[in-house]
């Protein structure tokens, strides 16, 4: 269902140091501004289409900016539309609901992640999973692996979200390699404030015409550029890009008192975590918590270095990952047998579902396991 933003629109407006208050579709487009991209598109469906609202309610402040808005007529054309930035410095961004629109984008984002791009690409995915998911239930970590694609799921708070959408741009351009931000179905509408920054008219845009176009056959998605766009893949962009993330810290630990156990969350995860371990008297309201915490704003790549780091001194450590397969799970077990951390007991989906939406009571009835208490 369609609705209108003209009056929340103004919010996009708001300049250096201001505070926002609002909701975060309406967040994650003033964060597109302030990072200066030069063309959005997307596709209507839940639970991202209101972004598609926003930008039409918006066209007349974004063609001030020179940034150029395309209804795109399904998954598979906003993909492709990202294409601009595999030769051009250009920063773009595409929406629509994952995984029923990955899967239509599949053939497109295998050709950009393949390519690699000169201009930061982002995703905005709505994780249609869980309860109110109108789709099959499927992850779209899956498609990250897949093609590789970073995968960010940010803390469900305006400043994070706002915070990772700007990052995104930042670890595309640095690794080449474009990036999905997933929102799940409640943080594409959670409510809140965060200080703004100044948009950023972009510097190629459709006021501002690129003077020498640039083609650069070997990002031609067929042999033999094929064959060096993967190497590129493992042996360039990979490395880069989790140098990016453990120097700009895009992850985060939260230190605990019980430093013999901890907790390893999806980023989208980490208030449902925070609230059962209130319930369980481990979390003040702030969300403080006794437990450590080590969240995990971006869940593709991993960084192997801080899970060891994380969990070289504990004897117990629980991975908090909703959905199935178990990617993270496998993922972190392998990292810390690599590196010959053999002394932590790794938890996960034996206390907690193999499938489903972490509700709030399924995660507290998995953390109560963990700790060895009943239910609360």
């Amino acid at each position: 269902m369609e609705r209108s933003f003209k009056a929340e629109v103004a919010k996009l407006r708001l300049g250096e140091g201001e505070t926002f208050h609002g909701e975060a579709i309406l967040a994650v487009t003033k964060a597109l501004l302030q990072a200066g991209v030069s063309y959005v598109g997307g596709y209507q469906g839940a639970p991202v289409s209101h972004v598609m609202d926003v930008l039409n309610d918006a066209r007349e402040f974004l063609d001030e900016l020179g940034v150029h808005v395309e209804t795109n007529a399904n998954e598979a054309g906003a993909a492709a539309m990202l294409g601009a930035s595999i030769n051009y410095p250009m920063r773009g961004a595409v929406a629509f609901k994952s995984t029923v629109g990955t899967n239509v984008a599949s053939d497109a984002l295998s050709n950009l992640a393949s390519a690699g791009v000169k201009g930061g690409t982002v995703l905005i995915l709505g994780e249609d999973y869980g309860e109110g998911a109108s789709i099959i239930q499927e992850r779209t970590h899956a498609f990250a692996m897949k093609s590789q694609i970073w995968l960010v799921d940010p803390r469900p708070n305006l400043p994070k979200i706002v915070e990772m959408v700007e990052k995104s741009f930042e670890l595309s351009e640095i690794s080449s390699t474009p990036v999905m931000l997933e929102l799940r179905i409640r943080a594409c509408h959670v409510q809140g404030s965060f200080k703004t920054k100044a948009n950023r008219e972009p510097k190629l845009s459709k006021r501002t015409l690129i003077e020498n176009p640039d083609f650069d056959y070997n990002r031609i998605c067929l042999p033999p550029a094929t064959y060096l766009q993967e190497k590129l893949k493992v042996e360039v962009r990979w490395p880069a890009a989790v140098k990016y993330i453990r120097e700009n810290r895009l992850n985060e630990v939260f230190a605990g008192e019980m430093t013999d156990i901890g907790i390893i969350c999806q980023g989208g995860m980490y208030n449902a975590v925070i609230r059962a371990l209130q319930t369980l008297g481990l979390a003040d309201a702030f969300g403080n918590a006794r437990v450590p915490i080590y969240c995990l704003n971006v869940t593709y790549p991993l960084v192997p270095d801080e899970i060891v780091s994380f969990c070289a001194d504990k004897r117990e450590v629980l991975i908090v990952e909703e959905g199935q397969p178990a990617y993270i799970e496998d993922a972190i077990l392998a990292a810390l047998r690599r590196a010959d951390v053999n002394a932590v007991r790794v938890r996960g989906k034996d206390v907690l579902p193999l499938a489903g939406e972490y509700t709030g009571e399924v995660v507290l009835t998995g953390i109560s396991k963990f700790l060895g208490r009943e239910q609360a």
